[in-house]
């Protein structure tokens, strides 16, 4: 950096904090009108962004007006919630607020399970999945019974005793001779961290505090950057105001005496003359991996379960012996093998940490961390110690799907049967991310090296890296940009001209990977590019409208070719480019277990030309 352009940047930062120590002055102005009050003694403080409607409008952001009951209660109006008391204003590190439910509820809870949206404007309430199981008699519960708590005395009779279970928990906590009564269930809850009293709740107080005391934490949601702004402000140990002129939150500076702003800047400018650079860069840093971090955090506290663990870095680099054994590397990060207290090996992924701004790990924790199924990988455990961030993975001891794709060359082909088995297992798996769980999961990354084998060689999905949430009724996903990789990307992906992106994208993943795994090589292969100017998947195509044997490059079975045959229509089927003919993940599967008679020849997918400038989406042969 010359000279010169330091100087002008140093007069600059003069000029800006020397205006800024003036408005300041009359930023002062608000906490005045405005200072922070309380319905009674050991009520929450009302500060900025709340206000009581006794103050002047300017001191709170609209829908966020408090009141004060003759009883001293601390009011709050809220559509679809109706009166509820305040039992708690938490302003930092993450803007939320606990209430108690009112009468406008019934007295039982659970007495109705349907859940409607109650996100606001202003709120989104904080919830947990729950099942409900019934016992024919009470059972003797003690602080050994994980993730269990009731009766619930409003559903449980003399002869029959319903019991909360966290939908987290396997089968087999369920005590014996206890039945399931209703599975995945969503209930509101409150915050798993006390502000008063500075320590974390366990999962059956968060049930009952519900169900007795009736208390739910509703999050702030971030408009106009006000309650944003506010979070960070009172992260810093300042106050958060409003500026009606600027239209805008402000932080309550520091008291400085105006004063003494010339002999104060004087001291800055030859701080600032010595380390202008390094001052710049490693704020700019800090405060970029601070916003990272508050990130991450406040989706623990939102997401916070029983289940996965989280770890310290000590402990996992315990687990792995000091990183001893590296698996591989991946586009987020290196992934090495481990093994707990217990014995159970597993796999951790370090991720980057220049990498998504902690996207990556929040996508893994919301997406597996939640949900259990045999052909999805199971996500143990996580770290996230200031950059340091990991995934603990249960471990799969036949690496990915890719390394038996790439085999077949040296002559260890799978027995078609079992890429049979294994064609159905990564379409179940893909069927229950889609319609199994209670929001739509879209993994936009299907690909033969995120299948992971296990002993038995079942497939299980893996790297959540680039997945997406969306409800089931949501038709179309919105992008800013395309992400997958290069190959295995739906064309709607690139180019809207082609549809919209939705839960058909990973349809059409799925096909190019069976395509793959019945021809035994990469559609992307570099050592067959210069064979042919035709794209890889049209040559099979036209093999398969003949009526032709396909070209394996083994020597097969009647049935093996009729195995063969049955999985390359599905994946003719998946790689539509229009989504709309693309069938659903369900209907895949039943074409998969059923017989080949029952099945008809898809329509040509692409269109049939040489050299095609798409072939560039694709991959080229």
């Amino acid at each position: 950096m010359a000279a010169v352009p330091i100087f002008l940047f140093v007069l600059f930062f003069l000029q800006s904090h020397i205006q800024i120590a003036l408005c300041r002055k009359h930023d002062t102005h608000f906490f005045d009108i405005c200072p922070p009050s309380r319905c009674n003694d050991s009520g929450p403080e009302i500060r900025y962004p709340y206000r009581l409607d006794s103050s002047p409008e300017l001191c709170g952001v609209p829908g966020m007006v408090l009141t004060c009951s003759t009883e001293g209660d601390t009011v709050l109006n809220l559509p679809n919630f109706g009166t509820t008391i305040v039992q708690v204003i938490n302003y930092q590190p993450f803007g939320y607020v606990t209430v108690r439910l009112g009468n406008s509820w019934p007295s039982c809870l659970l007495q109705n399970r349907t859940m409607i949206n109650l996100t606001t404007l202003l709120y989104s309430p904080m919830t947990t999945p729950i099942s409900l199981i019934t016992c024919p008699k009470m059972l003797p519960l003690n602080n050994e019974r994980d993730s269990l708590t009731g009766p619930v005395s409003c559903l449980s009779s003399p002869d029959k005793y319903i019991y909360v279970v966290s939908a987290y928990e396997s089968m087999d906590v369920i005590p014996f001779g206890c039945m399931m009564l209703e599975n995945g269930i969503n209930i509101l809850r409150r915050s798993y961290y006390d502000v008063k009293y500075d320590k974390s709740i366990s999962w059956e107080v968060i049930v009952d505090d519900f169900l007795v005391r009736r208390l739910v934490t509703l999050d702030w949601i971030d408009f106009s950057n006000i309650t944003k702004k506010c979070v960070q402000c009172e992260y810093k140990g300042k106050r958060c105001g409003y500026d009606s002129t600027r239209n805008e939150a402000f932080c309550k500076p520091h008291d400085l005496n105006v004063r003494a702003i010339s002999a104060i800047s004087s001291v800055i400018f030859l701080l600032i003359l010595a380390i202008p650079a390094a001052l710049f860069y490693f704020s700019r840093k800090a405060d970029k991996e601070r916003e990272t971090r508050l990130k991450i955090e406040r989706f623990l506290v939102s997401y916070r379960i029983t289940k996965p663990t989280r770890y310290t870095f000590k402990e996992v680099k315990k687990i792995t012996k000091h990183f001893k054994h590296k698996l591989g590397q991946g586009g987020f990060g290196s992934v090495y093998k481990g093994e707990l207290p217990n014995g159970l090996p597993v796999a951790i992924k370090m991720l980057e940490q220049s990498k998504g701004a902690g996207e990556e790990f929040i996508n893994e924790v919301v997406t597996i961390g939640r949900i259990h199924h045999v052909n999805i990988v199971r996500l143990l455990g996580f770290c996230s110690e200031q950059t340091r961030r990991a995934l603990v993975y249960e471990f799969m001891p036949n690496d990915s799907l890719e390394k038996y794709i790439v085999s077949r060359k040296n002559g260890q082909p799978l027995k078609m049967d079992k890429l049979l088995q294994i064609s159905i297992g990564i379409a179940r798996g893909i069927e229950y991310l889609h319609q199994g769980c209670n929001e739509r999961i879209l993994h936009f990354d299907i690909k033969p090296h995120n299948i992971l084998l296990d002993e038995n060689l079942n497939p299980k999905i893996a790297d959540f890296g680039l997945a997406k949430l969306c409800s089931k009724d949501q038709s179309a996903i919105a992008m800013t940009a395309a992400r997958g990789t290069m190959g295995y990307i739906a064309p709607e992906v690139y180019s809207r001209n082609f549809g919209t992106v939705s839960y058909k994208s990973d349809v059409f993943s799925f096909g190019m990977l069976l395509i793959e795994l019945i021809a035994g090589k990469k559609c992307t292969d570099p050592d067959i590019q210069n064979q042919s100017d035709v794209y890889f998947p049209e040559l099979v195509y036209n093999s398969l409208v003949r009526g032709e044997e396909l070209q394996l490059g083994v020597e097969v079975t009647t049935s093996d070719a009729e195995i063969a045959r049955k999985i390359i229509i599905v994946a003719f089927w998946c790689i539509q480019w229009n989504p709309v003919v693309r069938p659903s993940m369900t209907s895949v599967v039943s074409m998969l277990i059923g017989n080949l008679q029952n099945l008809e020849i898809p329509p040509i997918p692409f269109v049939s030309s040489p050299g095609l400038e798409i072939s560039t989406i694709f991959g080229e042969v």
